[in-house]
């Protein structure tokens, strides 16, 4: 309680009314029991002098005691109080409410001895005849000149005390009463000075939590609302400075988010300061397993670690090329010091180049054999050029047999280059399918009777397994039927005489599975993720003649189907290749 500034405003001030209400009270008390004492002296005095001139004449005549004790009686009844007569020589002569006979000499009682010597004389004391405290107030007894004796007065303080006690209960009432007043008035006063002050701290717990501090506090024209006022310009600044940073940092994080390049940030020590989610995939980690820990852990490649200790150390961008450990990816990667921005810091940018080097492997293999494909067929016809000009065409055989050859390898030559454009449109997308709900056996029976009469030339037994109640496919006949032929057509050319040839299809899942497999010398293992690609030849020794361009078409044309076409094969066992088509 005592740390609020509230309650360090509320408490001393009503510490200070309570001391400043009990010093007043005591202060108050002792002056009104003062003043009670001062008027009944003289009160008393008043009384005593009263008395002094009834019985002066009756001391002068010489008047027994046992009168004088009546007449002390009698005064006591009429001022109720103790009346006491003593004479000058201290013996008490009159007494209303004791046995003189049994009193002490009276002449050095304090205000016996005053009154003898000024006339009169007063004091307060214990009696230990009563057994409490009396107010005592003595006047000589003066008659033509000469001092007869002394007449005392005599009131208990009881009653006084009494008083005095009723008017302290009232103070002490009072006292009570206003520091109860006090301490509510107190407590609202410091809840209302220390309200803004309040409002403040909520507003800055705000701030510090990065929460908006809401709606401006209300100010007055003292201290403490100038400060608000200022603290609410703070606010509204902070807040649209914190709006903007937000932005950027949405606009940051979105960008971050949504590149396909991996970025790192890198601090001085070589510590994972920012990862973005493409970086986690390229280096196969998450956002916990890389921030905090150096980027030889993360990247698992020197080449980069090299790359940002030249960048670090020449303060220059710099580049290389590696391979990812875990993702076996081939990756570019840039390093750029950020300078000012981040002192110290290095941004990493990672390119995953796998496709592109893949595109210029496959382009420079089409290159190559697109130029071994027309080498053969050039130099062919280059060499039987030459010889016609030697002078074959004088022997009409042999220039007959010369210009049948050349038609051949020109054919040879056309059929390339149709296939070649086929290719070309289908990969382009510029070769139209007409989709339409199609029976599957409409697809591979047509291809069979197409291949039939070849397979029968190569001695080989050519089967059709395609039941008629298999669920239409949406497909351009004439290209599936092209697919279908092309695997034929390499099943029949890759199988030895005597072997078979099986083409079959059959349900699976929302598709209709068609294969051609055949019992041929089958493909090697490490042949057999490039052998759809353009130009490649599993077995160039046996491949004397064709563009190997037919898979290159049938895994086009079955992907602008919505299916999937792929190979399985073991050496000596032959081949199966099998392509899907989806439902119509």
């Amino acid at each position: 309680m005592f740390h609020s500034i509230r309650w360090r405003i509320a408490i001393p001030f009503i510490l200070l009314s309570l001391v400043s209400l009990l010093a007043l009270g005591l202060v108050l008390s002792s002056y009104l029991e003062q003043t009670y004492l001062d008027n009944l002296e003289s009160r008393q005095l008043s009384q005593a002098r009263m008395l002094s001139d009834v019985v002066a004449p009756m001391l002068q005549s010489g008047t027994p005691g046992a009168d004088l004790d009546a007449a002390a009686r009698h005064w006591a009844e009429l001022l109720d109080a103790r009346v006491t007569i003593v004479a000058v020589g201290g013996t008490v002569v009159g007494e209303s409410h004791e046995d003189r006979a049994q009193m002490e000499n009276h002449r050095d009682r304090p205000e016996i001895a005053a009154a003898l010597a000024s006339g009169q004389g007063s004091s307060t004391r214990f009696s230990h005849t009563v057994g409490y405290d009396m107010m005592y107030t003595a006047v000589t007894i003066v008659q033509d000149g000469g001092t007869l004796g002394v007449a005392r007065v005599a009131v208990p303080l009881q009653d006084v005390a009494a008083d005095v006690a009723r008017v302290q209960r009232i103070l002490i009432i009072a006292t009570l009463i206003v520091t109860a007043v006090t301490m509510l008035l107190a407590g609202l006063i410091s809840y209302r000075t220390t309200r803004p002050v309040r409002e403040l701290t909520q507003a800055v717990r705000q701030l510090t939590a990065g929460q908006p501090a809401g709606a401006p506090i209300p100010a007055d024209s003292d201290e403490i609302g100038q400060l608000t006022q200022a603290f609410n310009v703070m606010s509204a600044q902070l807040g649209e400075k914190m709006q903007a940073l937000q932005t950027e940092s949405a606009k940051l994080s979105a960008v971050l988010q949504k590149m396909t390049d991996g970025v790192l940030i890198v601090d001085q020590a070589g510590l994972i300061q920012l990862t973005n989610p493409a970086a986690e995939k390229l280096f196969g980690v998450d956002t916990a397993g890389a921030l905090g820990r150096s980027l030889v852990e993360v990247t698992r490649a020197h080449q980069a670690f090299e790359m940002w200790q030249r960048c670090q150390a020449s303060g220059e961008s710099q580049s290389t090329s590696f391979e990812s450990v875990r993702s076996k990816l081939a990756l570019e990667g840039i390093a750029t010091p950020l300078g000012p921005l981040l002192p110290g810091s290095t941004l990493l940018l990672f390119q995953d180049v796998t496709r592109q080097r893949q595109t210029d492997s496959m382009r420079r293999d089409f290159i190559s054999n697109v130029s071994h494909e027309l080498r053969t067929p050039l130099a062919a016809l280059k060499a039987l050029t030459e010889t016609l000009q030697d002078g074959a065409l004088n022997d009409p055989p042999a220039a007959q047999r010369f210009l049948s050859q050349m038609e051949t390898e020109v054919e040879a030559l056309s059929l390339m280059v149709a296939e070649l454009l086929e290719l070309s449109r289908i990969e382009s997308g510029r070769v139209p399918l007409a989709l339409k709900p199609t029976r599957p056996l409409d697809i591979v029976a047509p291809a069979c009777e197409r291949l039939m009469l070849q397979a029968e030339r190569a001695h080989l037994a050519l089967s059709l397994d395609c039941p008629d109640d298999l669920p239409l496919v949406l497909a351009d006949a004439a290209r599936a039927e092209q697919v279908v032929v092309n695997l034929l057509h390499n099943a029949v050319k890759f199988t030895p005489e005597g072997g078979s040839v099986a083409v079959s299809a059959a349900a699976q899942g929302q598709a209709v599975r068609f294969s051609v497999a055949d019992s041929g010398t089958g493909i090697e293992s490490d042949d057999l993720p490039r052998i759809f690609e353009r130009f490649y030849k599993a077995d160039r020794a046996r491949s004397t003649s064709g563009t190997g361009l037919g898979l290159a078409i049938a895994r086009h044309l079955v992907e602008a189907h919505g299916g999937k076409i792929w190979a399985e094969s073991e050496p000596g066992k032959g081949s199966t290749f099998t392509f899907t088509i989806p439902f119509a």
